[in-house]
């Protein structure tokens, strides 16, 4: 997924139809998707490492939260070579922000985020260590999504072939349509996602395999 992205975010080789023309090994042959893959892989073991950490208890849970300093410690290294990086490979990304000053809040609230995970888990709050772990994955995507708009897939060394809001738009009475579902639809996901977050919430009982 993180290769994926860092591909999307600088560009794939597209033809004068918007398709690939590229190979598989195109995906891996330059080193910023790399580095999106390696901090994706980081932040989701960091995420994941809370949520076991908030979901189990005893032995367990102090097994887990012994693994917490290591993904801290490789998710924010990673995180500040990413940031490096897309200085370097990536500079359209930086002067979106830097033409809307007031969107900075958005990487500084990422930050104290990212900073209040230890200081919660050091507290034994588990539960808000995740809250700001969650907050921060979608302040990252939210970042991607200002850096590239209105861009979905730059095309890379012919920028011209690009896919964007405008070009890859479906038609109005299909965008209609598929809105009308996902109005319908969208709750249902959301109370059934909700029933069973309800069913399994808690820790993890030791004693029963089952809640």
């Amino acid at each position: 997924m993180g290769v994926a992205l860092g591909n999307v975010i600088i560009g794939v080789p597209l033809d004068v139809e918007g398709e690939y023309a590229g190979t598989f090994w195109t995906l891996l042959s330059r080193p910023f998707p790399i580095i999106v893959g390696v901090t994706t892989l980081a932040m989701f073991m960091l995420h994941g490492a809370i949520y076991l950490a908030l979901k189990t208890s005893g032995e367990l849970r102090d097994q887990v939260r012994g693994w917490l300093k290591g993904t801290m410690i490789f998710y924010f290294a990673s995180y500040a070579v990413l940031t490096g990086a897309m200085f370097l490979w990536a500079p359209q990304m930086v002067a979106k922000l830097q033409a809307m000053p007031i969107l900075f809040i958005l990487p500084v609230l990422n930050i104290l985020a990212l900073a209040n995970v230890p200081r919660e888990l050091h507290h034994g709050r588990d539960f808000f260590a995740f809250l700001s772990s969650c907050f921060s994955i979608v302040a990252n995507l939210a970042l991607v999504g200002i850096g590239m708009f209105p861009n979905l897939l730059p095309s890379f060394p012919n920028p011209e072939y690009s896919l964007t809001t405008l070009n890859s738009a479906s038609s109005t009475p299909s965008l209609t349509v598929m809105m009308t579902i996902a109005i319908i639809g969208v709750p249902f996901v959301l109370a059934y996602t909700a029933a069973i977050y309800w069913v399994f919430r808690g820790k993890v009982d030791e004693t029963h395999l089952h809640y």
